[in-house]
């Protein structure tokens, strides 16, 4: 069986990917620094797939630790890398932290596996692309000046990863994921996303809305160029996401990959804010308070992308739509009333 260490794997995303790839025989070994993260998801990933993961609690950023980690676990054959701080004001705020962070974390794991023959599955962004010029996005549109240090991150270290491959020093095989907006939660309902403080993403302050957290909901502008005037995103289920990753393993697995390549993820179709407000109160029965408030600065208009390459060359296709999406996304919010951590 082989063994996918897993960076982040307590987080939204990583703790999906943990489940999937135990779904695909494979063996989770999971490494989070609990930042942006709580413990007990461990738990709730046991209740999940049968057992409890092996897992380390380090600090990627410290080179001697990570070195330690890959000592301690030298028979890594894939490596699914989500750990990195990732609120875009903050970053705007905050540059060193995320420079530091993001970069030093990537570092450090490439060179403690430079040596071994390692499939990398790098969690990237569509914040690459800025506002596209032309709709829907591919994967060969032009990379934009970032608009925050968080999403400079994602840019610079796709130049990374694709200068170390280039160099022909190492072993690796690298494929970025670009993805676009990652809603819902696991159908159990035993995990989700847990944002820590107010939340920075449309879905979650939605629910938390909804079950009486927060007020009204804003809706950041009603006169963009759009057909109900709200700015467009790609939405797309977690669980899809993660099976993403899967796939991603499986192409590098094969013979034929060599070097690097991205993919976008999302499931091909953008959806307006309204429209997400709309879809949840269809999907839950549960009417939602809103308001229209002013632009927020630095938002995109409308994104969403081509995933044609996706479907063909990583054999991958988005399956839940946005009704699956509200609905897992309440669930999960109603369970974490009820079961706080």
């Amino acid at each position: 069986m082989s063994k996918i260490l897993v960076t982040g794997g307590l987080g939204f995303i990583g703790s999906h990917a943990v489940v999937e790839l135990v779904n695909a025989g494979y063996e989770p070994v999971i490494v989070d620094d609990l930042s942006n993260s709580q413990l007990a998801i461990l738990d709730q990933i046991t209740k999940i797939i049968g057992y409890k993961p092996a897992f380390h609690q380090l600090d990627l950023s410290v080179e001697a630790d990570v070195n330690s980690l890959a000592l301690a676990e030298p028979d890594i054959t894939g490596v699914i890398h989500f750990a990195a701080f990732k609120a875009v004001g903050e970053s705007v705020g905050h540059p060193l932290k995320y420079y530091r962070n993001n970069f030093y974390s990537l570092i450090n794991l490439l060179n403690a596996y430079y040596a071994k023959p390692v499939n990398l599955v790098f969690s990237s962004s569509c914040t690459v692309y800025g506002q596209p010029d032309v709709l829907p996005v591919t994967e060969d549109a032009p990379v934009k000046p970032a608009q925050s240090p968080y999403g400079n991150t994602k840019q610079v270290a796709e130049e990374i990863l694709k200068d170390m491959i280039f160099s022909g020093g190492s072993r690796y095989k690298v494929v970025s994921l670009r993805y676009f907006n990652p809603v819902g939660a696991h159908h159990s309902a035993l995990i989700g996303e847990l944002p820590i403080g107010v939340p920075q993403n449309l879905v979650p302050f939605i629910t938390q809305s909804a079950i009486g957290k927060r007020g009204n909901i804003t809706v950041h502008g009603d006169d963009y160029n759009t057909p109900d005037g709200s700015c467009i995103r790609d939405y797309i289920h977690v669980v899809d996401l993660a099976k993403a990753h899967v796939a991603a393993l499986r192409l590098m697995e094969k013979e034929s990959f060599t070097g690097y390549d991205m993919f976008n993820l999302g499931t091909g179709t953008g959806s307006s804010v309204l429209e997400v407000i709309h879809a949840f109160e269809r999907s839950t029965g549960v009417k939602l308070n809103y308001q229209i408030g002013p632009r927020r600065p630095g938002d995109v208009e409308q994104v969403w992308g081509d995933v044609t390459k996706s479907t063909q060359k990583l054999g991958w296709k988005a399956e839940l739509g946005i009704d699956e999406m509200m609905s897992s996304a309440w669930e999960w919010e109603k369970y974490i009333e009820t079961n706080p951590f």
